[in-house]
């Protein structure tokens, strides 16, 4: 059986309580890769095309309030 299947039988055992501070720890975990990915494209100038673009449709009133 492969680590990942291993895995999945493991999490499918587990009490509610205890799946539940897994899933809020993979989340955090995933939330924290998001960001520090976000940062990089910021830094690397990735976004810079897409921030333009938002300005622009700003600036010529194509946008609309959330």
């Amino acid at each position: 059986m492969g680590d990942l299947t291993r895995l999945k039988t493991d999490i499918e055992r587990l009490a509610p309580t205890e799946f539940a501070e897994l899933r809020d720890w993979l989340l955090a975990v995933d939330h924290d890769a998001w960001d520090r990915q976000i940062e990089a494209d910021s830094a690397s100038g990735k976004l810079d095309a897409f921030i333009a673009e938002a300005r622009a449709d700003a600036s010529a009133s194509r946008t609309r309030d959330l």
